[in-house]
């Protein structure tokens, strides 16, 4: 057996009317890669800033390399080799990818900071992961994939021990996915742990030696990859069976469509996007990463110009110039940075709720609280927020639960068209299920549910028809009705020029 690296032992952690982590058990090893799953609202973040010295746990044990740590400061957590890379990366986007990597730990010479060291270092450190990248640019100039290379960098050079990746491949295309499970894999030939937390099962089968299943705050199980399958993962992490992972109901399809776009145009963007969407279905656009989908949408709603084209909600031409104008015509859009764009993290659940329809709940000139607590209670027992109560800061819940009060921001709105960009990025299994559950609800109530998505499972187990973007032009369409309705078709579509 190799030798622990960090360990916790019966970790406790308590905030006001909330255990975030009871008798928590965590155990990674020198040159393995450990899974780390559990829903939304496990404890999974509670456990990571627990390790990296965000928070101080009020009881238990953090063991690394067989001597008991106590962490008051992420800095002290570093510097016995414990390093993160977020889901939500720290980059400084104007700085050079050479300065992101040396803030804090500036090489010197004499008075003045030695770039050309740093830039050679930072350069070394880079071909190392396999990139080719001027490090002189600023780190905004490259993509996400880069960006987090860079993160993982600048825990290399504080001599990491153990890397925790919380989410690594959220925001990555395909390639940039494959390239970073490669650098896992290189990482752990070197003798590095690697706590590896993703919602995506295939990647923990494809990546991990062990996986570890936390569930409501407490440590449920840890085996060998090769002891899990599917079902059981699933079983252990929400404590139930998921027999259908994709309950897919089908609707009564309007005769006319409720929307019709034509022609769509946006310079080097967007080319003659033409499609119709009809109520009482789930139109899905599948695609490769950059394809146009997600500026589809939001030229729909009104987030971005358009050189030309036109919209037609049930036969009548509209002229959308604006996300206002967009939710007149009963347009939602839940957009897939549900952090940036999506809620206001420093309000409160309820405040968050009625966002997308203030006058909804106004009573003269003020806001009408009893309805509003009214709204509060029962969209969180519709929606299953876990939360201590609607007044409860959104940016304090997890990912899946902040994606459910989106969800619920629109669901107050009574639109007829609901646009879902990525609506189950980053969230669990068990999650997912109920937001598929309310796109069958709405679907049922006769509604038009666009959803984009870059998981093929979801795209084919959830949609009617499938519509394949690649460089802003639609290339194919596939109806769940026929034989072409699989993944080979969609690819094809998505990859061939």
């Amino acid at each position: 057996m190799k030798e622990s690296i960090v360990q916790l032992k019966d970790v406790r952690k308590t905030f006001p009317g909330v255990v975030a982590l009871s008798k928590m058990q965590l155990d990674v090893r020198k040159g393995e890669i450990l899974g780390l799953i559990g829903e939304n609202g496990a404890g999974k973040s509670t456990l990571i800033k627990v390790l990296t010295g965000v928070y101080h746990p009020d009881e238990g044990q953090i063991i690394v390399e067989g001597q008991e740590r106590q962490f008051k400061t992420p800095q002290q957590a570093i510097s016995a080799g414990i390093s993160c890379v977020y889901q939500e990366l720290n980059i400084e986007k104007l700085l050079s990818v050479t300065d992101n990597m040396f803030i804090n730990k500036w090489i010197r010479k004499g008075p003045l900071l030695d770039y050309g060291k740093m830039h050679q270092i930072a350069q070394d450190m880079m071909k190392k992961l396999g990139l080719d990248v001027d490090v002189r640019k600023p780190a905004g100039h490259y993509g996400m994939g880069v960006q987090q290379m860079i993160e993982i960098s600048k825990a290399l050079l504080a001599n990491a021990k153990c890397i925790i990746m919380d989410e690594p491949t959220s925001s990555l295309s395909e390639k940039e996915v494959e390239e970073l499970l490669k650098i896992c894999r290189d990482l752990r030939e070197q003798g590095i742990g690697i706590i590896f937390v993703s919602h995506k099962l295939e990647e923990l089968f494809q990546l991990c030696d062990r996986i570890t299943v936390i569930r409501d705050g407490e440590y449920i199980d840890t085996k060998d990859v090769a002891d899990w399958d599917n079902d059981s993962l699933i079983k252990a992490m929400v404590g139930r069976s998921l027999d259908n992972q994709f309950p897919k109901e089908v609707g009564v399809r309007s005769e006319q469509p409720l929307l019709e776009v034509k022609n769509l145009n946006r310079k080097d963007v967007l080319h003659n996007v033409s499609f119709k969407a009809y109520g009482g279905e789930v139109l899905g656009f599948s695609g490769l990463v950059g394809a146009g989908r997600t500026e589809t949408m939001r030229a729909i709603f009104g987030a971005d110009p358009i050189d030309g084209g036109e919209i037609y909600i049930r036969g009548e031409k509209v002229d959308i110039k604006n996300p206002k104008d967009a939710i007149r015509a009963k347009i939602a859009f839940l957009t897939e940075d549900r952090k940036g764009q999506g809620l206001i993290l420093n309000e409160s659940i309820q405040n968050n709720l009625i966002l997308a329809n203030l006058k909804g709940y106004k009573k003269g000139l003020f806001l009408n609280k009893k309805d509003m607590d009214t709204m509060g209670e029962g969209r969180i027992n519709e929606l299953s927020i876990k939360c201590p109560s609607q007044e409860e800061r959104v940016g304090q819940l997890s990912g899946g639960n902040q994606q459910k009060v989106v969800i619920g921001k629109w669901l107050n709105t009574n639109a007829d068209i609901y646009i879902l960009d990525e609506p189950t990025r980053g969230i669990d299994v068990g999650a997912k299920v109920e937001v598929y559950q309310v796109i069958n609800r709405l679907v049922k109530e006769g509604k038009c549910v666009i959803m984009v998505s870059s998981e093929m499972p979801e795209i084919l187990g959830m949609s009617d028809r499938v519509l394949v973007m690649r460089e802003g032009r639609i290339t194919g369409e596939m109806s769940r009705s026929t034989d072409a309705f699989n993944q080979e078709s969609v690819m094809k579509a998505a990859w061939e020029v």
